[in-house]
């Protein structure tokens, strides 16, 4: 059953199908909010009240826009108020590196370096840019898309991704030189 088949009947009252299509969005709801807020423990708590407020609200949703692009107007703005009311807590996270294969130490070592320089460097992004750059490389949304998740003009969208991807060219050269870190 597709996605839209499921909207309509979890609309329509069919818990099933509104289980169904929770469980089929989850994975995307959490990359967002991970992406988004930076940290496991935030991204957990933002996608399991993304997805609540989907489930309490479903019967609000009218197919003037695509469903992931409501999806994620929701899940962007519980990131950007979780965002907003903690912009002065600073919190620590742990991360595990896992070396699948002994004989490809120094590639899993590169390829994991390149990984947290990246994410570290979307995570100095200010918070419009890091969600821009989200949905459209981590998400695959279009433009338009963004722009109607955002309730954004489109050309603040063309906009902000330009100079989301300056910046990020700029911190990435800035610790590929090792100066930020």
């Amino acid at each position: 059953m597709g996605e839209a088949e499921l909207v309509r009947r979890a609309q329509a009252g069919d818990h099933d199908a509104l289980v169904e299509l929770l469980r089929s969005i989850e994975t995307s709801v959490y990359r967002s909010a991970f992406y988004i807020l930076g940290n496991e423990q935030d991204a957990l708590d933002a996608s399991q009240e993304a997805l609540i407020r989907i489930y309490q609200k479903i019967h609000l949703f009218q197919e003037k826009a695509k469903f992931s692009t409501w999806v994620q107007r929701i899940v962007s703005n519980i990131c950007m108020d979780r965002f907003r009311s903690r912009k002065d807590a600073v919190s620590l996270e742990e991360h595990q590196l896992v070396l699948a294969d002994k004989n490809n130490v120094e590639d899993e070592i590169l390829l994991t370096s390149l990984s947290n320089d990246v994410h570290s460097a979307i995570q100095k992004l200010p918070e419009q840019y890091r969600t821009v750059i989200v949905l459209r490389y981590l998400q695959d949304f279009s433009y338009q898309e963004i722009a109607e998740a955002l309730e954004l003009p489109l050309n603040t969208v063309k906009s902000y991704l330009f100079r989301a991807r300056q910046q990020l060219q700029e911190l990435l050269h800035d610790y590929e030189k090792g100066g930020v870190g």
